[in-house]
Protein backbone atom coordinates (compact mmCIF):
# COMPACT_ATOMS: atom_id res chain seq x y z
CA UNK A 1 0.00 0.00 0.00
CA UNK A 2 1.16 3.52 -0.80
CA UNK A 3 1.51 5.99 2.02
CA UNK A 4 0.05 9.05 0.33
CA UNK A 5 1.37 11.15 3.20
CA UNK A 6 4.80 10.37 1.75
CA UNK A 7 4.08 12.52 -1.32
CA UNK A 8 6.04 15.76 -0.93
CA UNK A 9 5.18 17.31 -4.31
CA UNK A 10 3.38 16.28 -7.48
CA UNK A 11 2.90 17.94 -10.85
CA UNK A 12 2.27 16.67 -14.36
CA UNK A 13 6.09 16.51 -14.77
CA UNK A 14 7.35 14.66 -11.72
CA UNK A 15 6.59 13.17 -8.32
CA UNK A 16 8.66 13.80 -5.18
CA UNK A 17 8.25 11.40 -2.24
CA UNK A 18 9.71 10.67 1.18
CA UNK A 19 11.10 7.13 0.97
CA UNK A 20 10.87 5.12 4.19
CA UNK A 21 13.99 3.17 5.15
CA UNK A 22 13.78 -0.58 4.78
CA UNK A 23 12.50 -0.84 1.19
CA UNK A 24 14.28 -0.64 -2.14
CA UNK A 25 13.78 2.18 -4.63
CA UNK A 26 13.47 0.35 -7.96
CA UNK A 27 10.91 -2.24 -8.96
CA UNK A 28 12.03 -5.80 -8.36
CA UNK A 29 10.10 -9.00 -9.19
CA UNK A 30 11.34 -10.59 -5.98
CA UNK A 31 10.20 -7.77 -3.67
CA UNK A 32 6.65 -6.58 -4.22
CA UNK A 33 6.99 -3.84 -1.63
CA UNK A 34 9.24 -1.36 -3.40
CA UNK A 35 9.00 2.38 -3.92
CA UNK A 36 8.66 2.40 -7.70
CA UNK A 37 5.90 -0.21 -7.80
CA UNK A 38 4.02 1.39 -4.93
CA UNK A 39 3.93 4.82 -6.53
CA UNK A 40 3.09 3.44 -9.95
CA UNK A 41 0.04 1.90 -8.30
CA UNK A 42 -0.69 5.29 -6.79
CA UNK A 43 -0.64 6.92 -10.25
CA UNK A 44 -2.77 4.14 -11.73
CA UNK A 45 -5.57 5.27 -9.46
CA UNK A 46 -5.63 8.46 -11.55
CA UNK A 47 -4.64 7.43 -15.10
CA UNK A 48 -4.18 4.25 -17.11
CA UNK A 49 -0.65 3.04 -17.87
CA UNK A 50 1.25 5.93 -16.23
CA UNK A 51 4.92 6.59 -16.96
CA UNK A 52 7.16 6.63 -13.89
CA UNK A 53 10.89 7.06 -14.45
CA UNK A 54 13.49 6.40 -11.77
CA UNK A 55 15.76 9.47 -11.63
CA UNK A 56 18.00 8.45 -8.72
CA UNK A 57 18.09 5.89 -5.94
CA UNK A 58 18.54 5.59 -2.21
CA UNK A 59 19.93 2.51 -0.48
CA UNK A 60 17.37 0.24 1.13
CA UNK A 61 18.55 1.29 4.59
CA UNK A 62 18.26 5.03 3.85
CA UNK A 63 15.18 7.26 4.03
CA UNK A 64 14.38 10.60 2.43
CA UNK A 65 13.71 12.55 -0.77
CA UNK A 66 13.31 10.60 -4.00
CA UNK A 67 12.27 12.12 -7.33
CA UNK A 68 10.37 10.22 -10.03
CA UNK A 69 9.73 11.61 -13.52
CA UNK A 70 6.21 11.36 -14.93
CA UNK A 71 7.27 12.23 -18.48
CA UNK A 72 10.16 10.93 -20.59
CA UNK A 73 11.35 14.44 -21.39
CA UNK A 74 11.45 15.28 -17.69
CA UNK A 75 13.41 12.11 -17.00
CA UNK A 76 15.95 13.12 -19.63
CA UNK A 77 16.33 16.60 -18.10
CA UNK A 78 16.67 15.35 -14.54
CA UNK A 79 19.15 12.65 -15.58
CA UNK A 80 21.28 15.27 -17.31
CA UNK A 81 21.20 17.54 -14.25
CA UNK A 82 22.32 14.68 -12.02
CA UNK A 83 25.10 13.69 -14.43
CA UNK A 84 26.31 17.28 -14.59
CA UNK A 85 26.18 17.66 -10.79
CA UNK A 86 23.66 20.47 -11.06
CA UNK A 87 21.37 18.89 -8.47
CA UNK A 88 22.47 19.32 -4.85
CA UNK A 89 21.58 16.66 -2.27
CA UNK A 90 21.76 17.22 1.47
CA UNK A 91 21.71 14.37 3.96
CA UNK A 92 21.32 14.12 7.72
CA UNK A 93 23.10 11.39 9.65
CA UNK A 94 23.30 10.53 13.34
CA UNK A 95 26.53 9.11 14.73
CA UNK A 96 27.47 7.99 18.22
CA UNK A 97 30.94 9.54 17.97
CA UNK A 98 31.84 13.14 17.28
CA UNK A 99 34.12 13.96 14.35
CA UNK A 100 37.35 15.76 15.24
CA UNK A 101 36.14 18.97 13.57
CA UNK A 102 32.66 20.48 13.74
CA UNK A 103 32.80 21.05 9.99
CA UNK A 104 35.16 19.77 7.35
CA UNK A 105 35.56 18.40 3.82
CA UNK A 106 36.47 14.74 3.44
CA UNK A 107 38.29 13.50 0.35
CA UNK A 108 39.01 9.80 -0.13
CA UNK A 109 39.37 7.24 -2.88
CA UNK A 110 36.83 4.42 -2.88
CA UNK A 111 36.82 0.97 -4.40
CA UNK A 112 33.63 -1.09 -4.55
CA UNK A 113 34.04 -4.62 -3.23
CA UNK A 114 31.30 -6.57 -4.99
CA UNK A 115 31.74 -9.59 -2.74
CA UNK A 116 31.07 -7.75 0.51
CA UNK A 117 28.95 -5.06 -1.18
CA UNK A 118 31.00 -2.37 0.54
CA UNK A 119 32.90 0.72 -0.48
CA UNK A 120 36.51 0.46 0.66
CA UNK A 121 38.72 3.48 1.32
CA UNK A 122 41.93 2.78 -0.58
CA UNK A 123 45.11 4.42 -1.84
CA UNK A 124 44.51 6.67 -4.88
CA UNK A 125 46.88 4.48 -6.91
CA UNK A 126 44.71 1.38 -6.54
CA UNK A 127 43.25 0.34 -9.89
CA UNK A 128 39.58 1.25 -10.12
CA UNK A 129 39.65 3.66 -7.17
CA UNK A 130 37.36 6.67 -7.58
CA UNK A 131 37.61 10.02 -5.86
CA UNK A 132 34.87 10.73 -3.30
CA UNK A 133 34.34 14.11 -1.69
CA UNK A 134 31.79 15.48 0.76
CA UNK A 135 31.45 18.31 3.24
CA UNK A 136 29.79 18.04 6.63
CA UNK A 137 28.95 20.07 9.69
CA UNK A 138 27.70 19.08 13.13
CA UNK A 139 24.24 20.56 13.66
CA UNK A 140 23.66 19.44 17.24
CA UNK A 141 24.69 16.90 19.86
CA UNK A 142 22.82 15.39 22.81
CA UNK A 143 23.65 12.31 24.90
CA UNK A 144 26.29 10.89 22.55
CA UNK A 145 24.11 11.45 19.50
CA UNK A 146 25.63 13.76 16.90
CA UNK A 147 23.48 15.11 14.09
CA UNK A 148 25.53 15.83 10.95
CA UNK A 149 24.48 17.66 7.81
CA UNK A 150 26.29 16.23 4.78
CA UNK A 151 26.62 17.54 1.24
CA UNK A 152 28.19 15.04 -1.16
CA UNK A 153 30.18 16.56 -4.01
CA UNK A 154 30.44 13.22 -5.79
CA UNK A 155 27.99 10.34 -6.01
CA UNK A 156 29.93 7.19 -5.21
CA UNK A 157 28.53 3.89 -3.98
CA UNK A 158 28.02 4.02 -0.18
CA UNK A 159 30.11 7.19 -0.14
CA UNK A 160 28.71 8.83 3.01
CA UNK A 161 28.68 5.58 4.95
CA UNK A 162 32.27 4.68 4.03
CA UNK A 163 33.76 8.14 4.50
CA UNK A 164 32.18 8.75 7.91
CA UNK A 165 33.26 5.30 9.04
CA UNK A 166 36.80 6.02 7.87
CA UNK A 167 37.06 9.01 10.22
CA UNK A 168 35.77 6.95 13.15
CA UNK A 169 32.13 8.08 12.98
CA UNK A 170 30.02 5.26 11.53
CA UNK A 171 26.34 6.03 11.17
CA UNK A 172 24.19 4.56 13.95
CA UNK A 173 22.84 1.16 12.94
CA UNK A 174 25.33 0.74 10.08
CA UNK A 175 26.91 -2.54 11.16
CA UNK A 176 28.40 -3.03 7.70
CA UNK A 177 30.61 0.00 8.33
CA UNK A 178 31.45 -0.58 11.97
CA UNK A 179 28.55 0.76 14.05
CA UNK A 180 27.93 -1.13 17.28
CA UNK A 181 24.86 0.91 18.24
CA UNK A 182 21.55 -0.86 17.50
CA UNK A 183 18.88 0.72 15.33
CA UNK A 184 15.79 -0.37 13.41
CA UNK A 185 15.96 -3.55 11.32
CA UNK A 186 17.12 -2.94 7.72
CA UNK A 187 17.65 0.74 8.51
CA UNK A 188 20.44 3.12 9.46
CA UNK A 189 20.28 6.69 10.77
CA UNK A 190 20.88 8.27 7.35
CA UNK A 191 18.23 10.49 5.79
CA UNK A 192 18.18 12.30 2.44
CA UNK A 193 16.94 15.57 3.86
CA UNK A 194 16.85 17.85 0.82
CA UNK A 195 17.17 17.96 -2.96
CA UNK A 196 17.76 21.27 -4.75
CA UNK A 197 17.11 21.73 -8.47
CA UNK A 198 19.14 24.26 -10.50
CA UNK A 199 15.99 25.72 -12.05
CA UNK A 200 12.22 25.14 -11.90
CA UNK A 201 10.46 22.64 -14.14
CA UNK A 202 7.19 24.22 -15.29
CA UNK A 203 7.06 26.45 -12.22
CA UNK A 204 8.01 23.78 -9.70
CA UNK A 205 9.74 24.63 -6.41
CA UNK A 206 13.54 24.53 -6.42
CA UNK A 207 13.91 22.80 -3.06
CA UNK A 208 12.25 19.68 -1.68
CA UNK A 209 12.64 18.66 1.96
CA UNK A 210 11.64 15.42 3.66
CA UNK A 211 10.94 15.31 7.40
CA UNK A 212 13.16 12.77 9.18
CA UNK A 213 11.79 9.44 10.43
CA UNK A 214 9.42 9.60 13.39
CA UNK A 215 11.37 7.21 15.62
CA UNK A 216 12.86 8.48 18.86
CA UNK A 217 16.51 8.54 17.81
CA UNK A 218 15.78 11.48 15.50
CA UNK A 219 13.83 13.41 18.12
CA UNK A 220 16.71 13.55 20.63
CA UNK A 221 19.29 15.57 18.64
CA UNK A 222 16.59 17.71 17.01
CA UNK A 223 15.25 19.11 20.28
Amino acid sequence: MVDTEGVLFESNQFLVVNKPAGIITEDNPFEANNLERNYRAYLKQKINNPFLGVVHRLDRVTSGVVIFAKKRGTLKTLNRWFEERQIQKTYWAITSKAPEKTNDTLTNYLLTDSKSKKALVVDPKVKGAKKAELSYKVLSSINDHYLLEIKPKTGRFHQIRAQLSHVGCPIIGDEKYGSTVPYQKLQIALHARMVELPEPINGSPLTFEAPPPANDIWKTPLK
